[in-house]
């Protein structure tokens, strides 16, 4: 027998209360039963967004939503800044471009963080800029943008500022209306505790007025739609939703309000802390600058003359645990520890342990139960 171990950024664990929900009788989405749920889970999206403004459910992936901020806010020809960290600022360019946005990129290595300074340069040479698209939680590399201060320097423009916090949500502070977010970005996979399936998207005011002008085709992710159907007498989705999916989020927003938002922030803090003090005393090296910020996921470089690839390989057969590798052209070069959502002090432990035996096998030198001890130290220090 194996016990399995799932340490990805994403899915990431579901807790048995979560997954129990799904269980339960199948009920109508027009009906007043699928309303309640409904409602009830928008209610626990503003609580965890920290707005006041709309948010918008759609049945995909963390990327639909990606998707849905462009299509609704703009119109071909339109210029916008994407900042571009990795992977998933990558694909915000991509979406841009396939809908023939024209779009200047700043760009920074894999493993940087972005600059608020070359974002304000930005902004002040081109006054026509009707929208900033910035990665909160860039999960290829583990780094975490300072979206607070990169909306300050939106805020005073005519540019839309719109945030993919996909992996950021639930586990990183994150302050929707504070921060002068304009569309917020995230899905159900990864810190909410639910199954993937579920994206959403909080919309500011400036952002619906843009959603009057915008010309690019759209249907299933129709802002508007969205809302005429929030606002009718029994609220619910225009489309069909993922019914179970929303019972499964309905459950796990509960069980975020009942631990509070700030518990969770905490926690996910010492996690962050443990893994990066756990991977520090085996004399690894972090990727970037992901040992600075990131509490959702730790990027780790594959030590010299041994590829990622196997270290993943061999911690999911031999040891249950599965942990991420590289994406793109950080394949086999760096793997990736997922601690964000359904985590505890022992789940870091275990992996770490893992990660020790894994390295071993590979021939790495290091004095074994050194990054399990450092990690301990760390909880013992930090209570939660």
């Amino acid at each position: 027998m194996q016990k399995k171990y799932l340490m990805t950024p994403g899915p990431t664990p579901v807790p048995a209360e979560v997954l129990l929900a799904q269980a339960k009788p199948m009920i109508h989405h027009r009906a007043p039963g699928y309303s309640k749920v409904f409602l009830s889970v928008l209610d626990g999206l503003k609580y965890v967004f920290q707005t006041k403004n709309e948010i918008l459910v759609f049945s995909s992936s963390g990327t639909g939503g990606m998707e849905s901020a462009v299509t609704n806010l703009f119109s071909p020809g339109d210029k916008v800044i994407v900042v571009n960290i990795g992977n998933f600022g990558t694909r915000f360019t991509q979406i841009c471009e396939i809908y023939g946005l024209n779009v200047t990129e700043i760009v920074y290595e894999w493993g940087e963080r972005a600059r608020v300074s070359d974002v304000a340069k930005a902004l002040e040479a081109d006054k026509e800029i009707k929208g900033v698209f910035a990665t909160h939680s860039e999960t290829s590399t583990g780094v975490v943008n300072d979206i607070k201060a990169i909306g300050d320097a939106v805020k005073d423009t005519d540019a839309a500022f719109i945030v993919d916090t996909v992996s950021g949500l639930g586990a990183l502070e994150f302050k929707t209306d504070e921060w002068h977010v304009d569309v917020a970005v995230s899905g159900s996979q990864k810190a909410l505790m639910a199954p993937p399936g579920v994206a959403f998207v909080a919309v500011s005011k400036k952002a619906w007025d843009m959603v009057e002008k915008s010309t690019l085709p759209k249907f299933y992710f129709s802002y508007k739609k969205s809302l005429a159907a929030l606002q009718k007498a029994t609220p619910q989705n225009p489309f069909t939703p993922p019914v179970s999916l929303m019972l499964c989020l309905d459950e796990a927003l509960k069980m975020i309000r009942e631990e509070g938002l700030e518990n969770i922030i905490k926690r996910h803090n010492v996690l962050g802390e443990a893994a990066r003090a756990g991977v520090k005393a085996l004399g690894l090296e972090f990727f970037g600058a992901c040992d600075e910020t990131s509490n959702a996921v730790t990027a780790v470089k594959a030590p010299e003359g041994i590829d990622g690839k196997q270290i993943v390989k061999i911690m999911r057969e031999q040891f249950g645990i599965t942990i991420a590798g590289g994406q793109s052209k950080l394949a086999g070069k760096i793997f990736r520890l997922g601690h964000l959502g359904y985590y505890d002090k022992f789940d870091i432990l275990v992996t770490l342990s893992g990660l020790e035996m894994t390295l071993k096998e590979l021939g790495y030198s290091f004095q074994l139960g050194a990054g399990v001890s450092a990690a301990e130290k760390v909880f013992m220090e930090n209570p939660f």
